[in-house]
């Protein structure tokens, strides 16, 4: 006689993080409505904690994350600078950039006069020679900022990441420079090719991930995160559970434990349905 399995139906004890942008929503920057449905059945039917971890602040992450049903839950934002609690509006944990990246910003600009710069505060944003990159930045997020022409104009407090932006050779150019500074005191990770990113040292999404399961006592065992790009890398490194979307590069490919689906097709609902009815606790 045949024994049945017991369906695990309450996952208070899980936590998954998720990327936004070409993972939570579509390549048009759209959710796809399976990753909602799939969302609430994981949160408000079976009582999982589900998170996004994304390279947003407080402002321009605020409607994605307000629109599924997790507010409960802190906020990843950043690329892991800061937890923000949007149920309470607090900010829970920042990691601000010290002063040395605010000098490699200024040898950056030096450097490569052509380049773009985009700083990220909790909740606003500065932008340094901004013409092509850093509009579109700032127009498809929405933020409230500031323009600068020059790096020692911009107010030195807050900064929890900065985007060095530009055509993809320029970009490449000052990564190879920042990447060559032995001991820089800083975080560094891609983006995209015409993106390159600095944070506070030894932050990532990752840290972020830890400190949240840390909050609500989460075994490490039950932690798992989707991502698609090179910024993700750190924060599957940091799950027990790491998946990738279908279209990430090779290398996030190697890393991951799962893999979902290409993003324009629901690559959440993927993972939070092999969690639920698939995954088997070693």
């Amino acid at each position: 006689m045949k024994i049945e399995e017991k369906v695990k139906t309450d996952f208070s004890d899980w936590l998954v993080a998720s990327d936004i942008d070409g993972t939570l929503n579509n390549k048009l920057r759209r959710l796809p409505k399976r990753n909602y449905d799939r969302i609430c059945e994981f949160v408000l039917e079976k009582k999982g904690h589900f998170t996004l971890a994304s390279g947003r602040n407080v402002s321009s992450m605020r409607k994605p994350f307000q629109s599924l049903p997790i507010q409960s839950t802190p906020a990843i934002i950043l690329n892991g600078a800061g937890l923000y609690d949007y149920e309470h509006e607090k900010m829970l944990r920042f990691h601000p950039i010290n002063p040395a990246g605010y000098e490699l910003v200024k040898a950056v600009m030096k450097k490569f006069p052509a380049v773009e710069v985009e700083i990220l505060t909790s909740d606003s944003a500065y932008t340094i020679n901004a013409h092509i990159f850093a509009n579109v930045m700032l127009k498809a997020d929405n933020l409230p900022h500031r323009r600068y022409k020059k790096a020692d104009e911009v107010p030195p407090d807050d900064w929890g990441k900065v985007i060095f932006l530009g055509m993809p050779p320029l970009v490449s150019a000052v990564k190879r420079y920042l990447l060559s500074i032995k001991d820089p005191n800083v975080n560094f990770m891609s983006s995209s090719i015409s993106s390159f990113e600095m944070l506070e040292k030894g932050i990532h999404k990752g840290v972020g991930v830890r400190e949240v399961a840390e909050l609500y006592g989460i075994d490490y065992k039950h932690t798992a995160a989707i991502g698609d790009y090179f910024n993700d890398y750190e924060l599957l490194k940091s799950v027990y559970l790491p998946a990738c979307c279908g279209q990430a590069p090779r290398k996030m490919h190697e890393i991951a434990k799962f893999h979902a689906c290409h993003c324009n097709h629901g690559a959440v609902a993927d993972l939070l349905e092999y969690i639920m009815y698939e995954y088997k606790e070693d």
